[in-house]
């Protein structure tokens, strides 16, 4: 039997990169997909149809993640289009890089808002939902910036940072009620954002981690597996680096 089958999860963030590699791992283990992003675009739609041709249930999702009004009515409408929730992978996220000195309030702000805020107004929505079934498990994507720090991130660090310690409070707060709160820390992931970094910065990036390489978004969407599926069934408020040694 498939790891996932019979079960739905909401991804945010999905139409691409980590979330997308995400969506299509679960859908190969019988996940139900919802996903979301900021747009319900042609990228949206092509990744909606992926899924569908896997032979499960996909729907995408128009949804600001950093609105707690916005969030709450998608996740009503996911509640009623799916009629459960079992898994939430909280992956939304933005970076706006700058040193301390030239970050300007809103920089600041819209990262906070989109990666931090993000995870409480999905996971609040979704509470309600898991806490009557009795069950769920909640994935946060976090970052290796998050457990150690990065100059020029300090925003994002913060947000990431922050991650942790809501993943590991809603652990103790939610797992009396069978919910798992788990979160991962991708190190050096080839994305679409990772690529815009200019060649020599990124050698020198894959240079410095002892698996001389970077991850994958599908090798981090294998632990989301892990989290998600019942292979994690006693593990809670964890943290994991994906991140191949660089952050050990």
């Amino acid at each position: 039997m498939k790891l996932l089958q019979g079960k739905t999860a909401i991804i945010t963030g999905a139409s691409r990169g980590i979330g997308k590699a995400i969506a299509i791992k679960f859908a190969e283990e019988g996940c139900d997909i919802a996903f979301t992003d900021l747009f319900y675009d042609d990228i949206a739609k092509a990744t909606e149809a992926e899924l569908k041709a896997m032979g499960v249930k996909a729907q995408g999702y128009a949804s600001d993640a950093s609105k707690f009004d916005d969030t709450q009515k998608v996740v009503d409408q996911i509640i009623a289009d799916f009629g459960a929730v079992d898994v939430l992978i909280n992956n939304a996220g933005i970076t706006k890089d700058t040193l301390l000195m030239r970050m300007t309030e809103d920089q600041w702000d819209a990262v906070i808002q989109v990666n931090l805020k993000s995870v409480f107004n999905f996971t609040k929505a979704v509470q309600t939902i898991m806490l009557k079934q009795r069950s769920g498990s909640i994935v946060n994507m976090s970052s290796v910036v998050g457990v150690s720090g990065n100059a020029g991130q300090s925003n994002y660090s913060a947000s990431k940072a922050g991650i942790i310690g809501f993943t590991k409070s809603i652990a103790k707060e939610l797992g009396s009620r069978g919910i798992r709160s788990n979160a991962i820390a991708p190190g050096f992931i080839i994305t679409e954002m990772t690529a815009k970094i200019p060649e020599d910065a990124r050698k020198q990036w894959e240079a410095s981690i002892p698996m001389k390489r970077g991850g994958t978004p599908e090798e981090v969407a294998k632990v989301a597996l892990f989290f998600a599926s019942d292979l994690s069934s006693y593990v809670s408020g964890q943290v994991i680096t994906v991140c191949g040694a660089m952050n050990t």
